[in-house]
């Protein structure tokens, strides 16, 4: 029941805002949850921008956050990359922020031209060349190189629509070297089990993850067995839930309208 959630798992691009300009309702639900003692976390699969740098973004947007509110699928890469592959040396395809920021979890990040990588990791680049994609394929060539990628989201929502995001970068690559990456973010639910472990005796039963996506959005809570609402001010469209194997528990046109729907629910109390 919407009711009993108290913490709150937001996609942000398309969902709480698009570019820098925030939706109406986004701001009053998130103090609506301050107000109960509530959580929220922002777990984006965005991994061109640090922790650092959404913190930042959300001061422009007149939205107080910490780092630790940011689970970025840059993030849960960099966790992962520790793990599996420290003192490994890697090749990152990735915006001069995201490789900074994953070069403080121990890994030997690979230069243009240098030979025996270990993996190559592939992230959402907005300052993407052709030398980066070339440079990814020369090494993924070798089968014996791992392939991890941050996000599989194709495409990533701005004011004026669309443009390609990391899995559109990957099905690039993909067509030169026939490989595909694992990727980390949504809808792999080790995003939202990092997001629980900084929550005292979490319940899942508390649990919301909202989004507009519903191949990552949505499958990451289904992945994670926790509810669901999805939104429309994003990719997906209401069309879509006809025959979506990712069903959310709640649609909702916008987030004003999930925002208000709480409201009702915890009069109701």
């Amino acid at each position: 029941m919407l009711r009993n959630k108290k913490i709150f798992l937001f996609d942000i691009d398309g969902t709480l805002s698009i570019d820098e300009r925030v939706y109406e309702g986004t701001r009053e639900l998130l103090s609506y949850i301050e107000s109960i003692g509530g959580f929220a976390f922002y777990i984006t699969n965005n991994s061109s921008k640090s922790q650092k740098d959404y913190v930042e973004k959300f001061k422009r947007m007149g939205i107080k956050s910490s780092e630790n509110q940011f689970i970025t699928a840059g993030y849960a890469a960099c966790l992962y990359m520790q793990q599996h592959f420290r003192d490994k040396k890697v090749y990152v395809l990735g915006t001069k922020s995201f490789v900074e920021e994953i070069e403080k979890y121990g890994m030997r990040i690979a230069g243009m031209g240098e030979e025996n990588v270990d993996a190559v990791l592939v992230a959402f680049d907005q300052e993407l060349t052709y030398e980066k994609v070339k440079e990814a394929c020369r090494h993924l060539v070798n089968p014996e190189v791992a392939y991890i990628a941050t996000n599989a989201d194709l495409r990533c929502p701005t004011e004026f629509g669309f443009m390609p995001d990391c899995a559109a970068i990957c099905g690039m690559i993909g067509a030169a070297v026939e490989r595909e990456p694992f990727y980390v973010g949504k809808p792999n639910p080790m995003i939202v089990e990092t997001c629980l472990s900084q929550v005292k005796d979490a319940k899942k039963e508390e649990v919301l993850v909202v989004g507009d996506r519903l191949y990552t959005d949505i499958a990451c809570g289904i992945n994670a067995q926790v509810d669901t609402a999805v939104v429309f001010t994003g990719e997906a469209r209401k069309e879509d839930m006809e025959e979506t194997p990712y069903q959310a528990e709640w649609q909702f046109d916008t987030i004003k309208d999930l925002y208000q729907a709480v409201l009702k629910k915890k009069e109701r109390r």
